[in-house]
């Protein structure tokens, strides 16, 4: 990692009507969140410093709150219209969660054709999980064979929201659905597990982006979804380092929290510690001060 990694910061302010985003506006925000991450004026050459044209690409989405706090398929498939647009064929795109019911449920229609984008869960036929568990320091799991056989290239396309257990769920945490128990890993505040499941070398040599769908934050009493502690940020975050991606997110969260009087997640004796494992491991920065936020409006 370098010794100051970069987190950018793209909201646009009205971007809502009756629950649902412009489409035009988040690939705007998307172009100009890759942009701004990679420091190049155009997205194919953003693109091109990501990903290598032959990757086969992983979109790990989140949709088990349900409709209204699940990533929304106007910015999945703003993500996919972008990376189509930086040089990256459909046909070599999947988004994808745990189950297609899980999907459905968050509307997403399954797509299964070779020749295009494809839109499936874990359990969809021909997929499912390796047969052999795969052990690396605490953690011991059956991976989905979308990550192992499908992708060479992950993007953590994750909800920025409050976790009672975790402290907070982001982007690493994202990758507890590509494996067959994560009820496992919840103990301590999911510390170190989210931690190690993110240096597992199947998740570890694909990830290269985390994007946080920051467009509604769950701030208070997540992951399931509740109106009242829940803010239209209207906000994507983007970063290449995984650590500073979220401790950024994280720190939304606590603003937002502050703002409505809530106390911080320390003094409820639940802050995201993984984090800081995270960064002993060597996966990147978690220090606030050592982290270059760019913030733009669209």
């Amino acid at each position: 990692m370098s010794s100051r990694p970069k987190v950018v910061i793209i909201r646009a302010r009205g971007l809502f009507s009756e629950f649902r985003p412009d489409p035009k506006r988040l690939q705007a925000m998307i172009i100009k969140g890759l942009t701004l991450l990679t420091s190049e004026n155009e997205i194919k050459q953003a693109i091109e410093k990501i990903f290598s044209p032959s990757d086969r690409i992983g979109i790990k989405i989140n949709t088990i709150a349900g409709p209204r706090l699940s990533t929304l398929p106007e910015l999945a498939l703003a993500l996919v219209s972008v990376l189509t647009a930086g040089g990256i064929l459909q046909r070599n795109m999947i988004i994808w969660d745990r189950t297609n019911r899980e999907l459905r449920d968050a509307g997403y229609p399954i797509q299964t054709a070779r020749d295009k984008l494809k839109i499936f869960g874990t359990d969809n036929p021909g997929a499912g999980y390796e047969q052999e568990p795969y052990s690396f320091r605490n953690i011991g799991s059956l991976f989905s064979t979308i990550l192992t056989n499908f992708v060479t290239a992950s993007i953590s396309l994750a909800i920025l929201k409050d976790h009672g257990l975790a402290g907070i769920t982001a982007g690493m945490k994202n990758y507890f659905g590509a494996v067959h128990n994560p009820n496992k890993y919840h103990d301590n505040h999911c510390d170190p597990f989210v931690a190690e499941l993110l240096a597992c070398p199947p998740i570890k040599s694909r990830h290269r982006l985390t994007i946080l769908d920051a467009l509604v934050v769950q701030f208070h009493k997540g992951p399931s979804f509740h109106p009242r502690w829940a803010a239209q940020y209207e906000g994507l975050i983007f970063g290449l380092d995984p650590v500073a991606t979220d401790t950024v997110g994280w720190s939304i969260i606590e603003k937002l929290r502050s703002e409505k009087g809530l106390p911080s997640l320390k003094e409820e004796g639940r802050s995201p510690n993984y984090l800081e494992t995270a960064r002993v491991l060597g996966l990147g920065e978690n220090d606030l001060t050592k982290i270059q936020i760019i913030e733009e409006e669209v």
